[in-house]
């Protein structure tokens, strides 16, 4: 899995996606949060298949794993986020938790991706 081409991954191309739903998401929120909660959701969000990509031309296979955890924290930091954008009603609920239910396949995809690594 080392050196191979990160775009053919799964778990990259899922982040890739969720990436898309947040900067949809967050186009519409109010502008007094264009440099708070949007920006940091952004961020947050590209740097889920930013560290997939780096991780996967690291050297090792523990490498690559250590990437996929900075992966998983800001996907965690992701979802508290979102949690917060739905108690301010920036976001519908029901949005809110299409959303986060991705966050948590992946999330699944990502540990499981993981393990596999550490064998």
């Amino acid at each position: 899995m080392i050196g191979m081409s990160y775009r053919k991954l799964k778990i990259w191309q899922r982040a890739m996606d969720i990436t898309d739903y947040i900067y949809t998401l967050t186009d519409n929120f109010p502008k007094n949060e264009q440099y708070g909660l949007c920006s940091q959701m952004r961020r947050c969000a590209v740097s889920i298949p930013s560290n997939i990509a780096e991780g996967s031309q690291r050297t090792s296979h523990r490498e690559f794993a250590h990437f996929i955890l900075i992966a998983k924290g800001s996907l965690a930091e992701l979802e508290t986020q979102l949690l917060i954008t739905v108690r301010r009603k920036y976001t519908p609920t029901e949005t809110g938790n299409k959303i986060l239910k991705e966050l948590d396949e992946l999330s699944r995809m990502m540990h499981s991706f993981r393990e596999r690594l550490c064998e």
